[in-house]
């Protein structure tokens, strides 16, 4: 996929090369300057007239006509030198690789000094490079009917920097496995709800173990049972299709110490269950196990850049259906921890699953705790549908996390738990704990609901419900699934710092 080469040859031939262009004074300079010199000042002259454009995220190809050997020059608006942050030239590469793909190129070249700063060297553009080409090209083939004309797609990017090679090399490489491992998740969140089973991610995450030796553990029904799992069971009780608890678990380290726990909701569709979801709200439901997807595709970035940390992953994975064995309102149940629960809000099977995941998470040994969930609509209502919502017990690890979601480029809002919502979730004349204590604070209950599981270790948990798919398409990003909090997990373990 990715080739280097330290010095640009005028001679080389390619089917295109890419350019930035930065805000400034119209004469070019250094190589550009050279550049320009070959097409006898012409590039100059459209800088001059405006036909040309520097501003961010215009993107200008210019035919070349056999005066050097790259059939084409793609200018690339960066805007202002100073302004210029890492998230923003992704978008800019992003929108670069969506205008190439679009005419079908096989072969993308990039001058990567036209793009260096004075804060964004070679190394950050080639990352933000490489995962901008996984992340803007990627696109889910669905069940179409293909026409039998040959795709084309981009096959091999050459990169151009003066910079170590070997550097150059390792920054692409871990960019590109960063986008790689959201695409999955992407993936996963994008198939239907007869695609993807409780079954078939369980195969999948088997398939993931293999590939990386990873520690797999795949609870069935009967396991659950033994094991008190109450809560998942009850979700489960009205599908056809059987529930699987899944573990995988990745060793960095001698000693299973300082265990980093990634919990993931993989409810692979819900209808609501009895308190059913009306017919606009219950399309889409095949989305509800994004947190499990995002926790899949951080083990397998994980799995690819191998990072000294201990890992153990745990996915709670069933559908939350409608029959006569299903679970009602008014219910009680009891969950692994040996906490009851008063069912109000069948709905509301998010936190349930995860209740037994968590405990489950805790008993494998893990320190630290972060859960990924979409989990309520109240969020959205809160934040809307760019920013994740986030609850902690500790300082220390959330802002750990808020540091990997902030260089990751997937915004999170922290939203308060206080006692008055923890004695809210624990008010019920029959139960330890009610699943559902009103519509006030929906995203804040909800997540105080998971919290009295995660009791006194740290805990971080981050409600993907309004980030986790888009009907909108940008530079980055397709219109459907996002992949959100992969690129956050697997930073905040290859990050991570036990001293907080």
């Amino acid at each position: 996929m990715f080739n280097f080469k330290q010095e640009w040859n005028f001679t080389d031939k390619l089917e295109c090369i890419v350019i930035g262009l930065f805000e400034k004074s119209i004469k070019l300079e250094g190589k550009l300057a050279e550049l320009d010199e070959v097409f006898g000042g012409e590039l100059t002259n459209l800088l001059k007239e405006n036909d040309l454009s520097a501003k961010k995220k215009h993107i200008h190809i210019v035919h070349t006509f056999g005066k050097i050997g790259a059939k084409r020059i793609v200018f690339a608006g960066l805007g202002k030198q100073k302004e210029l942050t890492f998230h923003e030239v992704q978008e800019i590469y992003g929108a670069v690789f969506q205008e190439l793909s679009k005419a079908k190129y096989q072969q993308a070249s990039v001058f990567v000094e036209s793009f260096v700063t004075e804060t964004l060297d070679a190394l950050d553009n080639s990352h933000a490079l490489a995962e901008a080409l996984a992340l803007s090209t990627y696109e889910f083939e669905g069940y179409k009917q293909k026409s039998n004309e040959p795709e084309k797609k981009i096959e091999e990017v050459i990169l151009y920097s003066a910079t170590d090679e070997e550097e150059v090399r390792a920054a692409a490489i871990v960019g590109y496995t960063y986008g790689k491992g959201t695409n999955s998740a992407r993936t996963l969140v994008n198939l239907p709800g007869n695609m993807l089973t409780a079954t078939d991610m369980a195969e999948y995450a088997k398939q993931l173990g293999e590939k990386y030796s990873f520690e797999v553990e795949i609870l069935e029904k009967e396991d659950m049972l033994k094991l008190g799992m109450g809560a998942i069971l009850a979700v489960n009780q009205g599908s056809t299709e059987p529930p699987k608890m899944i573990v995988l678990k990745y060793q960095g380290k001698e000693e299973w110490t300082d265990v980093i726990g990634l919990v993931g909701k993989g409810v692979t569709f819900d209808t609501g269950g009895y308190s059913i979801k009306p017919k606009d709200g219950i399309v889409g439901m095949k989305t509800d196990m994004g947190g499990a997807a995002a926790v899949l595709g951080a083990m397998e970035i994980i799995g690819e850049l191998k990072p000294e940390q201990n890992v153990v992953a745990v996915i709670a994975s069933t559908d939350n259906m409608i029959s006569g064995s299903a679970f009602k309102p008014d219910d009680v149940i009891t969950s692994m921890s040996g906490k009851t629960i008063e069912v109000l809000n069948t709905d509301a099977e998010g936190r349930l699953v995860l209740a037994d995941a968590v405990t489950y998470a805790k008993q494998h040994g893990a320190g630290y705790l972060v859960d990924v969930a979409t989990l309520t609509g109240g969020v959205i209502v809160a934040l809307g549908m760019e920013t994740t919502g986030a609850m902690t017990n500790d300082e220390a690890l959330f802002e750990q996390v808020l540091e990997a979601s902030y260089e990751a480029g997937e915004p999170i809002w922290r939203l308060p738990i206080f006692e008055s919502h923890k004695k809210r979730v624990r008010n019920s004349p029959v139960a330890d704990l009610n699943n559902s204590p009103g519509r006030e604070g929906h995203a804040i209950v909800a997540g105080a609901f998971i919290g009295e599981f995660a009791e006194g270790t740290p805990w971080v948990h981050l409600d993907i419900a309004g980030t986790s798919y888009t009907n909108n398409s940008s530079e980055l990003q397709k219109a459907g699934a996002t992949g959100v909090m992969t690129r956050t997990l697997a930073l905040l373990v290859e990050r991570f710092n036990q001293e907080g």
